[in-house]
């Protein structure tokens, strides 16, 4: 099943309506895009996918928090977070509860001279994913960006979430062409990044790493989680740059993301790569069940 509703966005400081924020819903039988939204025709707005296990709505507040940045980035008007908010549950009282499910939310910069479009869609999503047992073999590729490119050159929109996944699309079909399933990016100064719609983790020398926010890379809200539950077991956790060169040398290493969670690598460039099943099993289960 899916389910989609349009949303008429309310400027970020808008007080709730007289009939509530569900009142600035329209299910999609009700509603059309624009062939004119520059959405549409431009790739000119921003996402979000959240994850709903059992009705639950997992790490909403960072995922709505990183729809702000990235809105902030490009220029769009600020999103009112608690209309999103509203929107958010009403779909998730849709989705199968026990089960697991998806919501995505997308904000464009609309139709020139009528202002912001909005939709989300919610769908139902399997509870559990092979590759989370079995792992996946993963490629490096040049992302043809310096790490430093939020700061140096903003403009190419560096940890914004985008709806311009051209590119990192096209990064999964080289994976493929090389007999692999996923991409870790690599920057121009050869530190690792991230992978096309994943957050990269790594246990290097007895610590769990993953690169900072302030390289070019979206800030992961499943990083986040799994670091807390982490530093929980008594692990040390640390965001620093991550030299792809040291990338052999890791003992366990994950692609994290909001419906998969925890994807560990078994083959990196061809070459074998640990793996602990005790901790993937554990990580996935603990991000799995998260409440928050």
């Amino acid at each position: 099943m899916s389910a989609v509703y349009f949303l008429s966005p309310l400027a970020a400081d808008a007080s709730e309506p007289a009939g509530g924020y569900l009142s600035t819903l329209r299910p999609g039988a009700e509603a059309v895009i624009s062939l004119f939204d520059a959405g549409i025709v431009r790739g000119d707005g921003i996402f979000e996918t959240l994850g709903v296990w059992d009705g639950h709505v997992q790490a909403e507040a960072a995922h709505l928090a990183r729809l702000a940045h990235s809105a902030a980035l490009l220029e769009l008007p600020a999103p009112n977070l608690a209309q999103w908010s509203a929107a958010l549950a009403h779909l998730a009282a849709e989705l199968p509860n026990p089960g697991a499910g998806s919501i995505r939310l997308s904000l464009t910069r609309g139709v020139p001279g009528e202002g912001p479009s909005a939709w989300l869609v919610a769908d139902v999503a399997p509870t559990d994913y092979p590759e989370r047992r079995e792992g996946i073999a993963v490629v490096t590729l040049q992302r043809g960006l310096s790490a430093f490119a939020a700061q140096e050159t903003p403009w190419l929109l560096a940890g914004a979430k985008t709806l311009s996944y051209a590119l990192n699309m096209a990064a999964l079909r080289e994976a493929r062409a090389r007999g692999a399933e996923d991409v870790i990016f690599v920057s121009t100064e050869g530190l690792a990044l991230e992978g096309p719609t994943s957050s990269l983790l790594v246990l290097l020398d007895g610590v769990f790493v993953s690169p900072p926010r302030e390289e070019a890379i979206l800030a992961g809200t499943t990083v986040d989680d799994a670091f807390t539950w982490l530093r929980a077991q008594g692990h040390t956790c640390v965001y620093r740059e991550l030299p792809a060169a040291d990338l052999p040398r890791v003992s366990a290493a994950w692609l994290l993301s909001s419906l998969r969670l925890a994807a560990p690598l078994h083959t990196l460039d061809g070459v074998a790569v640990p793996r602990d099943r005790e901790i993937d099993a554990a990580l996935i289960a603990a991000l799995a069940e998260r409440t928050s």
